[in-house]
């Protein structure tokens, strides 16, 4: 059984916006999946809307015709929708063929009692979200949709699963049950053939088999191959194989499928904590929602690839899906780059954390939505653990931990050869419980009364540690951790030594922690084998939670929330931004990984010098990479240089500033105080006395132009590739002038179109639909999607720059 895009050609138009008149009436536009109907609304300052960016919900159509042969009659014809946010009803030539709730789950249609041959058809596909979720969820098909025709006996769909039971270096035994089906009306009998090919293309083992299948009831094809000197996949060496499957009657091919798999052999325990093929790995991990920045929601493969690509090359080893099930392009992307992965479930069982999100329809659907998930990862290397929730509130309660039972229970049942962990915070655990017995263990939390999880968080930040080790937590976590194969710890650092003798046998990952922290967090993985890594909150920044990494003083205005106001658009709290530049805490952490022995500079904003820092537990100062400063000439400001040597010693236009310790002991830091003159800033690491590895900063002169840079200059034509366009303000000598904020205007020759335009601000009016928009820091982010084959010419043009362009070749 074999998928084909579906992709191409749909009618889209919203029939509802929240807060506005009915759209009944609304144009239908075409569109190509995947698509985000959210992302066109006019955003909202209303402060219920902080979650997701002030982002109203809405309902939405999606429509497409396609002509059906008349020798499809005889065929088994389906469609696969990898997800549809929210709430979706799928009509055939107006029957309702299908619905489903959960936004993030993939669902077959089968076609076949409602298909009208040897004419058009109709699908059309309703959907809507309304204040459903946390963070930005976009709307609408958000990830690919597949046809697939086939004989009535195929093999199904994600039918072939692969394991490796037994591998060394000679010789890895090669498992392959394949289901295969029959949805006619007779009894078939097949040949089954199964072919390894190896990394390199060839044949490495082979068998076939006879099946007879029943009408309506699935027969499992079981075969063992052995594939000689294997070649194991691991995050240094992502080698990949396939499971190519065809299916024969009388030597005529009538149904053929595959799959990509890696040999592997994983193992954990809390004495030698994680071990892939034998060697011990630490998990140097980013939690990243599953938003694209300036495209939202709409899961392209080309963007989930480039933000795999650009998260390993940052320093990251391993990403939390957090928290819902990857796109089966980012799982590929990880795959192929040597990414390890923690999938992710839900954000909710039974108890709601959002007026109308999916604990409203847990209950019911979950099986379906956990089976989708690991059908789709249970043969990929990269996948080495299932997250069955996050912060689940619900957990610490009897009725949660049987919860936690079942739910983990039914992930070995449909794949035994991964782990199952969950994300668990101690602190919302107890927010009702100890507000009743024991007001002073929270604080400010307690008489606040808080309600939205990130504000009490922020209230919790002085005690989490008190409170992470309490008997309490100890007691409310035992049952729902018993049931796990890893403790997913969020915020709970202070219990990794705790259980080491409360617990020995408790094998621990920090599945979600304060940024701020990575230094102390990271001496924590490394001295304890029974803790296996940490994700970050987060890798990449995103839309909604607006404003929870935002830079705070003491000395502001009173007043806001741990939210953001309007016109507040991302997180600001990722190593990434959402245009995919490194921010300062990124570069610091590959310092605290002990992957970058350069140090790097970062320039606190001038003007908050002398402020008393009061920000959230997840913000980064508030600093760029920059010594362009206009405006600011005699002013004071402070310099951070990060570094892992003793010592750094910083020199402004070649005079000394000093030499202040860093290192671990000075948690990888250093912070001058000089003066802001243009000029040139040099950071130099001083290793036993001695200079050693330096950068440096210069100041952009006046002379600025601009720079129109694809990351590729050759695409794909399709649906799935896109060419993302730096677009750069710089001075003759090639600096980025960081104080450019300009307003852009792009166009497009050729056949392409603007998937989304845009900058990283963290607060901004503009659309990242609209050809026009201003830069930040120097940048912006154009995104072209290829229509057809040919060239396109992308010209930029800004106010006292410009104009530049690129071209993009289409084949």
């Amino acid at each position: 059984m074999i998928r084909r895009s579906f992709s191409d050609d749909w009618w889209f138009r919203t029939t509802h916006t929240e807060g506005a008149p009915a759209a009944a009436d609304a144009p239908a536009v075409r569109v190509t999946l995947p698509h985000d109907a959210v992302l066109a609304s006019p955003r909202r300052p209303d402060p219920a809307l902080t979650g997701t960016a002030y982002f109203p919900g809405g309902a939405w159509e999606y429509s497409k015709r396609f002509l059906v042969p008349e020798e499809w009659r005889n065929r088994h014809v389906l469609l696969e929708f990898e997800a549809v946010y929210r709430s979706a009803s799928v009509f055939v030539n107006g029957s309702l063929a299908a619905h489903t709730a959960f936004g993030y789950s993939e669902f077959g249609v089968c076609l076949d009692p409602f298909l009208r041959f040897g004419t058009e058809n109709e699908v059309r596909v309703q959907a809507r979200a309304h204040r459903d979720s946390r963070w930005y969820s976009g709307g609408g098909i958000i990830r690919p949709v597949h046809l697939v025709v086939a004989d009535p006996v195929h093999v199904a769909l994600d039918g072939i699963v692969v394991t490796t039971p037994d591998v060394d270096a000679d010789f890895a035994l090669v498992q392959v049950d394949t289901t295969v089906d029959n949805v006619g009306r007779h009894t078939a009998t097949r040949a089954v053939t199964t072919r390894i090919i190896a990394p390199d293309g060839t044949e490495r083992a082979a068998d076939t088999a006879r099946v007879t299948v029943l009408p309506g009831e699935p027969a499992v094809v079981h075969q063992r191959m052995l594939v000689p000197e294997p070649r194991l996949w691991s995050t240094d060496t992502p080698s990949l194989y396939r499971a190519v499957v065809t299916v024969t009657a009388d030597g005529t091919v009538t149904d053929e499928a595959e799959t990509t798999f890696g040999i592997r052999v994983m193992r954990v325990d809390a004495a030698r904590g994680l071990r892939i093929n034998g060697e011990p790995v630490k998990l140097r991990g980013a939690c990243v929602h599953h938003d694209n920045g300036v495209i939202g929601a709409a899961a392209i493969a080309r963007a989930e690839e480039r933000r795999v690509e650009r998260l390993k090359a940052a320093g990251f080893n391993a990403i939390r899906s957090s928290h819902q099930p990857m796109s089966r392009a980012m799982l590929d992307a990880c795959d192929r780059h040597g990414v390890l992965v923690m999938d992710e479930l839900s954000d909710m069982w039974t108890q709601t954390k959002s007026d109308h999100d999916a604990a409203t329809t847990f209950p019911d659907s979950w099986r379906r939505d956990l089976e989708s998930m690991i059908r789709k990862a249970r043969n990929r290397p990269s996948v080495f653990a299932y997250s069955i929730g996050n912060e689940i509130p619900d957990i610490g309660t009897g009725h949660g931990a049987a919860w936690a039972r079942r739910i983990a229970t039914e992930a070995r049942r449909l794949d035994p050869t991964r782990f199952v962990t969950s994300g668990v915070n101690g602190a919302l655990l107890v927010m009702s419980d100890v507000l009743e017995h024991d007001p002073d263990l929270l604080g400010e939390a307690a008489r606040a009364e808080v309600k939205e999880i990130n504000g009490f968080m922020m209230g919790l930040a002085e005690k989490l540690n008190t409170l992470g080790t309490s008997e309490a937590v100890s007691e409310l976590t035992a049952e729902p951790y018993a049931a796990l194969d890893i403790a997913g710890m969020n915020y709970l650092d202070a219990r990794y030594e705790h259980d080491r003798s409360l617990f020995p046998n408790r094998v621990i990952v920090g599945s979600e922690t304060f940024p701020t922290r990575i230094d102390e967090l990271w001496s924590l993985v490394l001295a304890h084998p029974h803790v296996i890594g940490d994700f970050t909150w987060t890798g990449w920044d995103y839309l909604g939670e607006v404003g929870i990494g935002r830079p705070r003083y003491a000395e502001d205005p009173p007043g806001g929330g741990p939210l953001a106001e309007y016109p507040w658009i991302t997180a600001w709290v990722g190593d990434i931004d959402i245009t995919g530049r490194r921010r300062p805490p990124s570069f610091y952490r590959e310092i605290v990984f002990g992957r970058r022995a350069e140090p790097y500079i970062a320039v606190r904003r001038p003007g908050t010098r002398g402020l008393t820092p009061k920000s959230s537990p997840w913000a980064w100062s508030d600093s760029v990479s920059s010594w362009t400063w206009p405006g600011a000439e005699g002013t004071a400001v402070e310099v951070e240089v990060y570094s892992d040597a003793p010592e750094v010693e910083l020199f402004v236009d070649g005079t000394s500033a000093g030499r202040l310790p860093a290192g671990p002991a000075r948690r990888y830091r250093a912070v001058f105080d000089v003066r802001y003159e243009p000029g040139h800033l040099e950071a130099v690491a001083v290793r036993s006395g001695r200079a050693a590895e330096r950068v440096s900063l210069r100041s952009a002169n006046c002379d600025r132009r601009l720079v129109v840079a694809p990351d590729r200059a050759d695409i794909a034509v399709g649906d799935t590739d896109l060419s993302f366009v730096d677009i750069d303000i710089v001075d003759a000598h090639g600096t980025r002038a960081t104080d450019g904020e300009t307003e852009l205007e792009l166009r497009i020759d050729g056949p392409g179109h603007l998937q989304g335009f845009g900058s990283a601000a963290p607060r901004t009016e503009e659309s990242y639909l609209d050809p026009r928009h201003r830069s930040f820091q120097g940048h912006a982010l154009a995104v072209i999607r290829p229509t057809a084959p040919g060239t396109i010419t992308v010209t930029v043009r800004g106010s006292g720059v410009g104009p530049s362009s690129a071209t993009i070749v289409v084949r």
